[in-house]
């Protein structure tokens, strides 16, 4: 049953990469808000942060996504700038896949380390933010955009987090989330 439903979540979700920044207009702060929410990679990475800062729990929950956020911004400033970050696409889908290991594995890491492991990939994150703003926006309300998306989706994650943790005494979810996770990381790096 669970591979089915894995094998039935790549096939309906395997041409999202393509597709994850079609709806650009010249407008700002939609536009990048949208980004992140409407890129599946990007989605997953930042679902991850939250449930795995859930995981961590304590001030985590708080200061992981923090942390994201604020790393996002600084890649972001630099794609704006057009300053390159090599291997960025490489980054994100590697993102994906250590971020749902993370998950799966269940192992209380040091609250520094994640912190740090976040920042680095969420570089990655705000570089493909910056470089991929329409000519025409504003790059401040851009900005404002890509970081309410990210942080709305940061809370998401929080929440689901919480949530599998109230029912995962018997099924084990947050693990079993990562390692799905994990697997379409996998798969986004292969198609690179």
């Amino acid at each position: 049953m669970i591979r089915l439903a894995v094998l039935m979540f790549v096939i309906l979700f395997s041409s999202l990469p393509v597709q994850a920044h079609e709806l650009h207009s010249s407008g700002g702060f939609i536009t990048g808000f949208n980004h992140p929410v409407l890129g599946f990679d990007h989605l997953l990475a930042m679902l991850c942060v939250g449930i795995l800062s859930t995981q961590l729990g304590g001030r985590a929950i708080w200061t992981v996504p923090t942390a994201f956020v604020i790393f996002m911004l600084v890649g972001g400033i630099l794609g704006l700038l057009s300053i390159p970050v090599p291997f960025v696409e490489m980054g994100i889908a590697i993102s994906v896949l250590l971020l749902g290991i993370a998950l799966a594995i269940d192992k209380r890491l040091p609250q520094l380390l994640v912190m740090a492991f976040v920042g680095v990939f969420a570089i990655f994150h705000g570089h493909a933010h910056g470089v991929e703003m329409p000519q025409l926006a504003n790059p401040i309300l851009y900005a404002f955009g890509f970081i309410s998306g990210t942080a709305t989706i940061h809370i998401v994650g929080v929440l689901l987090g919480m949530g599998m943790q109230r029912v995962s005494k018997q099924y084990n979810l947050m693990r079993m989330s990562g390692g799905v996770i994990a697997l379409i990381g996998g798969y986004l790096l292969i198609g690179l």
